[in-house]
């Protein structure tokens, strides 16, 4: 079933509803979806091995630059 056959066929059955049972119709509007939450990339194993040999080459460089003076 299509979009459009949908929207007709709700449409009849809305009109058949006011004029059989006299009934009225009310409609609302869609409501808007929850504003979603940025999403954060769990560290892998990779990632955390990278994240400490750059903490290590840091501290090696910082240990160094002393020297050089």
């Amino acid at each position: 079933m299509t979009k459009e056959e949908l929207r007709a066929e709700l449409e009849k059955q809305a009109n058949r509803f006011k004029t059989v049972y006299g009934g009225e119709i009310t409609t609302y509007a869609a409501q808007p979806d929850p504003e979603r939450k940025p999403w954060r990339k769990k560290q892998t194993i990779h990632d955390q091995a990278f994240k400490k040999e750059l903490e290590k080459i840091e501290k090696e460089i910082a240990q160094k630059e002393p020297l050089a003076d």
